[in-house]
């Protein structure tokens, strides 16, 4: 594969469309904004929810019509909407709120890692699946926020760390050798600082590194030699492990109690200065209860989220079908025609 990495020229700048689940507000989506406006390499378009909508996985606004609020972001033409992140996804990919569909949708960068089986919760890989879902090119992108280490600056860090392979991405998308059937789910690590140390000394040419890995890996061609490259420059192509927080539920007095559940596998402590008293009490015919951690389920090896631990910016390339192991396939298809031999129906 020719490693071919001529970005457009300032007139021919590729159009992205940024999208979250956190809110428009969100300090994750605005570091990557600004990173993509001040590159001076894109025309930037968003389309975010006007509130957080963590955790609302691929939901969608049926019955109901949603608002878009033209909001003011230097360098992007920006909405605030009020559905969910596959709905602004939706919206706007479709042509009815801008005036073309944009060569790649970005969904992050989300506050928390998206690794294992929270990407079936997760809003914002959902609003880069949603692009998928209708074959536009997409990336979601997590920061694995950890309370008391990180901090709002590791947004823009985050964000400068993720523009190589935006900007590898765009480059397959113009010569329309990009992979159709995959879109990229991307987690970098709490200490971005280091990675990006890591990139300084050892990386010349990272867009074509990218290129080798992203696409030079998923075609089969030079796939160990590129795995190499991008074990030393700090990324790793990886896949959804089966990591997960293993959660249960507290009767509560107040819904003041308990804390905020982050896609860490964490739970903050609840920082409202609401106290218990002024908050909802249970009533007699109410019981409140809050979600609480009893333990989590890690993978080793090279998945998701054993590598994002292991300090690399991780690569995982989804799809959007669900099929199960080869096992369950081989059980069920001995299992499945004795079915009404043993029990049959009353039909």
């Amino acid at each position: 594969m020719e490693n071919n990495c001529t970005m457009s020229s300032a007139g021919d700048r590729p159009t992205v469309m940024v999208t979250n689940d956190d809110g428009i507000d969100a300090a994750g989506l605005r570091a990557l904004v600004r990173a993509l406006v001040s590159s001076d390499r894109f025309h930037v378009l968003v389309c975010a929810p006007d509130s957080e909508k963590s955790a609302v996985s691929h939901s969608i606004t049926w019955r109901n019509p949603i608002s878009a609020k033209p909001v003011e972001i230097s360098g992007a033409i920006a909405f605030a909407v009020s559905g969910t992140p596959a709905d602004c996804t939706s919206l706007g990919i479709s042509k009815a709120l801008f005036s073309s569909i944009p060569d790649l949708v970005i969904s992050g960068i989300n506050m928390g890692s998206n690794c294992g089986y929270h990407i079936v919760y997760s809003g914002t890989v959902a609003g880069a699946r949603e692009a998928f879902f209708n074959d536009v090119p997409s990336v979601s992108i997590s920061y694995d926020w950890v309370g008391g280490t990180s901090n709002i600056n590791d947004y823009a860090l985050a964000a400068e760390a993720c523009l190589p392979i935006i900007s590898a991405v765009l480059a397959e998308i113009k010569k329309k050798t990009y992979p159709q059937n995959c879109f990229l789910n991307i987690d970098v690590p709490t200490n971005v600082v280091n990675h990006k140390e890591t990139q300084k000394k050892k990386v010349k040419n990272l867009c074509c590194m990218l290129v080798s890995l992203l696409f030079v890996v998923l075609i089969g061609r030079g796939g160990f030699l590129a795995a190499l490259l991008v074990l030393e420059q700090g990324y790793r192509l990886t896949k959804q492990g089966k990591s997960i927080v293993k959660m249960g539920w507290r009767q509560v007095t107040s819904e003041a109690q308990g804390g905020k559940m982050l896609s860490t596998m964490t739970m903050e402590t609840n920082s409202s200065s609401e106290s218990e008293s002024e908050a909802l009490s249970a009533k007699d015919e109410h019981l409140i209860f809050k979600r609480e951690v009893r333990g989590s389920q890690v993978e080793d090896g090279d998945t998701d989220y054993s590598s994002l631990q292991e300090g690399y910016i991780t690569v995982s390339p989804l799809g959007a079908l669900s099929p199960a192991e080869t096992d369950s396939q081989a059980y069920f298809k001995q299992w499945l025609p004795g079915v009404t031999e043993c029990f049959p129906s009353a039909l």
